[in-house]
């Protein structure tokens, strides 16, 4: 009865020792179980940014070049509004975001319930670009040997949001944090007819562009030996059916 004393006192050290870590790693874990909403307020106006880009690069593009400053500024005004607002902003011509709770997305909110984007105008920067691009990435694109688009029409979109400084709550109470995006957009006309003549266009670009042709010499001679020996299909290299959807897309399946 002894020995049995002195292990009932070290079972009982041994069990304040892991309640003492746990309380120790509960409190170093606190700050970050706090943290985690904020950091998924940030992503979504990361995400928010993105899709702003997209918009804005996609009616630039449908404006073409001769988009002036006052468009510019009227599309900065709707981007603001109907990707940074509330989410059931209805949509209005020449409506412009308010800074107020009403015109607000509540989501985008710090701890204490104030606005990480108190000031739209300021806050949210919105750019366009159209500009001719002579890069050699670029050349593969335009030009007879390559896609047929003119590189003179590139649209370039920068949406950048800065949200406040969080007041109480390092680091991000002096941390500059900015969440830029850009989008860009090649535009072209050639798509207009129809899927034939897009198919059409991809085959005579040339090589650099549409490096298929020598691939379906390949598959056209080995590859329709090796894959027989699997027990699998030929490989048909180059076949374009726009017009066929493929049958894993459809309800009833393969």
């Amino acid at each position: 009865m002894s020995g049995a004393r002195p292990l009932r006192l070290a079972a009982a050290r041994h069990a304040g020792q892991s309640a003492l870590e746990f309380l120790v790693l509960a409190l170093a874990l606190l700050p970050l179980f706090l943290l985690l909403p904020l950091l998924g307020k940030y992503l979504d106006l990361g995400h928010a940014t993105e899709h702003a880009a997209r918009y804005v690069a996609f009616e630039s593009a449908i404006a073409g070049p001769a988009v002036g400053e006052a468009s510019a500024a009227a599309l900065a005004r709707d981007v603001r509004r109907r990707h940074f607002g509330n989410a059931d902003a209805p949509i209005l011509t020449g409506d412009r975001a308010e800074d107020i709770p009403a015109h607000r997305n509540p989501l985008w909110s710090d701890h204490r319930g104030l606005p990480l984007i108190e000031d739209f105008a300021a806050r949210i920067d919105v750019r366009l670009e159209s500009r001719t691009d002579h890069q050699p990435a670029s050349a593969l694109l335009a030009g007879r040997n390559g896609l047929d688009l003119p590189a003179a029409t590139k649209f370039t979109a920068h949406v950048t949001v800065s949200p406040r400084q969080i007041d109480g709550l390092p680091p991000f109470d002096r941390l500059p944090l900015q969440i830029a995006r850009h989008h860009v957009i090649l535009r072209g006309n050639w798509s207009a007819s129809g899927t034939t003549d897009v198919s059409r266009h991809i085959r005579d670009s040339g090589l650099l562009a549409y490096p298929v042709p020598p691939l379906e010499l390949i598959g056209n001679t080995v590859g329709r030996l090796l894959p027989p020996l699997m027990l699998d299909k030929a490989i048909d290299i180059g076949r374009v059916r726009p017009e066929i959807v493929p049958c894993d897309r459809l309800e009833q399946g393969c």
